[in-house]
C-alpha cells in the first residue's frame, strides 16, 4: 500500500479506537476533535422525525464540514454513530451509573449501530457511506454486569453502546453481525475503497 503525499489526510475525531482503526491500516493522517453541538443536532433530527441514518450523516458531516473550513484540500473524514434499540436512541453514558442503566435496558435485546462516515474536500461533501451492524446482547447476570463495570471503570463512558468490543465488553454479546470496524466507529472496507478510488492510497 502506498499513500501518496497530497492530499492530507484528516480524521474529524478525537476517537482513540477510530485513530487505532487508521493507524492498523498504515495510513498517515492528522486527528483533530471537531466542535459540534451533537446533542442539539439529535434533538433536532428526533423532532423532525429524521431517520437514524439521516442524522448520523447530519452529525457526521458537521464534523467534517467544521474542520474542512481550515484546510479546503485535504480529506476530511467525518464520522458519527448512533444506537437505536427498539426506536430509542442512547447517547455515551455520563457516568457509570447511567452506563449500568443503559447496559440493563439492553440486556437481552437487539441493537443497531448506525455508523455513517463522510468525506469533505474544497468546500462539500464528496462520499459517504452508512453501515448498520446489528448486535444482540446475551441475557447476562447483574453480578457479571457489576463486575464488568468494575473492570472497565469509566473506558465504558467512552462509547455509545456503553461497552468496548475490542475489550472485555466482548463478553456481553450472545451474537453479531456487520463490519467489525464499523461497531469499533469507522467502516474501513468502505473508507479504503474511496481513498484507493481518488487515488489517495493506491497499490
Amino acid at each position: 500500500m502506498i499513500q501518496a503525499s497530497a492530499p492530507r489526510l484528516v480524521l474529524a475525531s478525537a476517537s482513540q479506537a477510530r485513530r487505532a482503526l487508521l493507524e492498523a491500516a498504515g495510513l498517515r493522517f492528522e486527528a483533530v476533535a471537531a466542535a459540534v453541538d451533537e446533542a442539539a443536532i439529535k434533538e433536532s433530527a428526533q423532532a423532525e422525525g429524521i431517520p437514524a441514518a439521516d442524522a448520523a450523516l447530519m452529525l457526521a458531516d458537521a464534523k467534517a464540514e467544521r474542520i474542512a473550513r481550515r484546510d479546503p484540500e485535504a480529506f476530511v473524514i467525518g464520522c458519527d454513530q448512533l444506537l437505536v434499540c427498539e426506536g430509542l436512541w442512547y447517547d455515551k453514558p455520563p457516568d457509570l451509573a447511567a452506563a449500568r442503566s443503559q447496559l440493563m435496558a439492553l440486556r437481552g435485546r437487539a441493537h443497531d449501530l448506525v455508523t455513517a462516515v463522510v468525506c469533505h474536500r474544497r468546500g462539500g461533501r464528496i462520499w459517504q457511506h452508512v453501515s448498520v451492524p446489528r448486535l444482540v446482547m446475551r441475557d447476562f447476570s447483574e453480578a457479571f454486569l457489576a463486575s464488568y463495570l468494575a473492570l472497565e471503570g469509566e473506558a465504558v463512558l467512552a462509547s455509545v453502546g456503553a461497552y468496548r468490543l475490542e475489550g472485555p465488553g466482548i463478553h456481553l454479546f450472545g451474537r453479531i453481525t456487520g463490519d467489525h470496524s464499523a461497531i469499533l466507529g469507522l467502516p474501513m472496507l468502505d473508507l479504503l475503497s474511496f481513498l484507493r478510488h481518488h487515488r489517495v492510497i493506491t497499490a
